[in-house]
């Protein structure tokens, strides 16, 4: 399955707004969804990391499917979320989540386990066999714990069918570059770093999905697209605006920088379920300051 095309750009790891009260905030996500898709985002990636999925029922998850699907419609692929760290319960979710719409199934490597990269391997292998969609793979050893090495990265690319790309985000350029060399020609790389973005581009990457496209989705936008188009000069203004707002949005942590940054944008209310909670007084002032100065 070639995503090289159809998910080439920036997609945006979609958070999940909430109503003061906790629950899931529809209005506020199809107003989202509309911001980011008319200031340039390619795709939607929805039930990512950023999305609060440890925290949403299984009812709540399929709900938002159906209606990012919806609201989205036919004017960009939609990509879902689907994983964890019990591999045979990610094959009955894959079952039972509707992924008939989906443009593929982005699945973060197994966290807490700490697998060997043979589990690594046949835990995706897996899930590969399973999928009614394409796999991309998700590698965040901040968060997981565990590192998937490019070796082994190459390895799925080249021997399990199903397996089309990977969103990289161990924050190491070599690894990048190790897979870039190594890969097939369908095979999507994009970054889930995107303090890093501009010298993935550089170096060959697809794009990104990203954090910081939920906020400043038209800057960020631009700057990957002019990375992609090597105009590397006019991406490097573009990134240096941004290089502030990187900081600030996992100043504390993912996503509560985020959130704040919606919040304070009138888009979202400055809601997350525990254990996740909101931006100290003094940061939510840092990300206003940011934002007053930026228009």
């Amino acid at each position: 399955m070639d995503l090289r095309h159809s998910l080439r750009g920036t997609g945006v790891a979609i958070v999940t707004p909430f109503t003061a009260s906790g629950e899931v905030d529809y209005t506020a996500l199809e107003n989202l969804i509309n911001f980011q898709l008319n200031n340039g985002v390619n795709y939607i990636v929805t039930l990512g990391t950023t999305g609060e999925t440890p925290t949403l029922s299984k009812e709540e998850k399929k709900d938002i499917i159906l209606f990012t699907y919806e609201k989205v419609g036919n004017r960009a692929p939609v990509v879902v979320g689907v994983g964890g760290n019990n591999t045979y319960e990610l094959v009955k979710d894959l079952a039972g989540l509707p992924l008939d719409k989906a443009a593929a199934v982005l699945s973060a490597c197994p966290y807490y386990n700490k697998p060997t990269q043979e589990g690594i391997f046949q835990h995706y292998k897996v899930l590969a066999g399973a999928s009614p969609k394409p796999i991309i793979l998700y590698n965040v050893p901040g968060r997981t714990g565990r590192n998937m090495e490019a070796s082994t990265t190459l390895r799925l690319a080249h021997e399990v069918p199903n397996i089309a790309g990977i969103k990289e985000a161990a924050n190491n350029l070599v690894q990048c570059m190790q897979m870039l060399k190594g890969r097939p020609d369908h095979f999507l790389i994009v970054s889930g770093d995107d303090d890093l973005v501009l010298p993935q581009l550089a170096c060959g990457m697809d794009g990104v999905i990203s954090v910081a496209a939920n906020c400043l989705p038209k800057l960020f936008t631009q700057m990957v697209n002019a990375g992609l188009a090597f105009d590397f000069a006019k991406a490097k203004a573009l990134n240096d605006q941004l290089l502030e707002a990187y900081s600030l949005l996992f100043a504390e942590n993912n996503p509560a920088g985020v959130k704040g940054f919606l919040a304070e944008l009138g888009l979202i209310q400055n809601t997350l379920r525990l254990p996740m909670v909101p931006l100290t007084h003094e940061s939510q002032q840092k990300v206003a300051a940011y934002l007053k100065q930026l228009s």
